[in-house]
């Protein structure tokens, strides 16, 4: 198996080790990942630095969620890794970004994966 199918795999580690950096707690939902102590919601959002096809990574945003974030004040938190062996990753680089200034989106039509637009950002975007 490559490693872009064990995306989720990295991306569970990441999501720990983020809120454990972040001072956060973990908090599975549709629209965030985890909560400040003051009970803020946060997205964690993680990607590769390069996707085995060589391509840079990116981060999916999903409209409705990120609507909802931003209805809550929440932050985001976008994380680029790099992939060792089948299990481990290292942390490059992550910056907490509050929802409402986020760069301007282009929405597209997502298919019938999560019901709802999405748009694609970039390394280079965030960073």
């Amino acid at each position: 198996m490559n490693r872009s199918k064990r995306a989720n795999h990295f991306g569970t580690a990441v999501e720990k080790r983020m809120a454990e950096k972040r001072r956060s707690d973990l908090e599975r939902a549709s629209w965030h990942d985890a909560r400040f102590g003051n009970g803020t919601p946060v997205e964690i959002k993680s990607t590769m630095h390069k996707r085995s096809d060589g391509q840079p990574g990116n981060w999916k945003v999903y409209r409705e969620y990120h609507e909802k974030l931003r209805r809550h004040d929440g932050w985001y938190c976008f994380v680029v890794y790099r992939p060792h062996g089948r299990s481990g990753c290292t942390i490059l680089r992550d910056k907490i970004v509050r929802s409402s200034e986020f760069p301007l989106l282009r929405w597209h039509g997502g298919g019938d994966h999560r019901g709802t637009e999405q748009a694609k950002l970039s390394i280079g975007t965030i960073f």
